[in-house]
């Protein structure tokens, strides 16, 4: 694998604009995802950031069980997913948040995280903010503590990481 140092994570990120709809630009990450070597180096460049007390790595559906299971499994840790209401088997904590455009639900496994347990969440971006900070409720609804949020990229021009409070937020890509 080449080192994270030598590859501009930038020159794996496509524009699509007006995707999802007029006016918007989607940060495609399909390009990083494809070459195996940015991939890996994005990941190890993900993982210089992680907390050493660490225990769990909790991933937001769908792109953050990408990085965050790979993350996982670099660092030796377990992973939790966060989806999308009606996809888990067992028993659901839920959490409803407010989108620009209506409401949207988060669900994570009711067993899945233990009071105390230090957590770190992954997704491949931060833009306003809102599924972040569901994310970070949820887990803290279960007890656990959020150590740490980590990000392919963020659209700061969004300001997202002000609905994150004083929780550390770390990115590899900033627009």
């Amino acid at each position: 694998m080449t080192s994270s140092n030598a590859i501009n994570f930038r020159d794996f990120i496509r524009d699509i604009p007006d995707y999802p709809k007029p006016g918007i630009t989607f940060k495609d990450i399909t390009p990083l995802l494809a070459d195996g070597d940015a991939f890996g180096a994005c990941v190890s460049a993900l993982a210089c950031h992680m907390p050493s007390d660490a225990s769990l790595i909790v991933g937001v559906e769908s792109r953050g069980f990408l990085f965050g299971a790979a993350l996982a499994q670099l660092t030796g840790l377990g992973f939790v997913p966060v989806r999308k209401p009606g996809k888990l088997p067992a028993d659901v904590h839920a959490i409803e948040y407010e989108l620009e455009y209506g409401m949207d639900r988060l669900e994570i496994h009711r067993d899945a995280l233990a009071h105390g347990q230090k957590v770190v969440i992954v997704d491949d971006l931060l833009a306003t903010g809102g599924t972040a900070k569901a994310t970070l409720e949820l887990i803290n609804q279960l007890g656990a503590d959020v150590v740490a949020c980590l990000f392919v990229i963020e659209l700061a021009f969004l300001d997202g990481r002000a609905q994150l409070g004083d929780t550390p937020v770390h990115h590899l890509l900033s627009y």
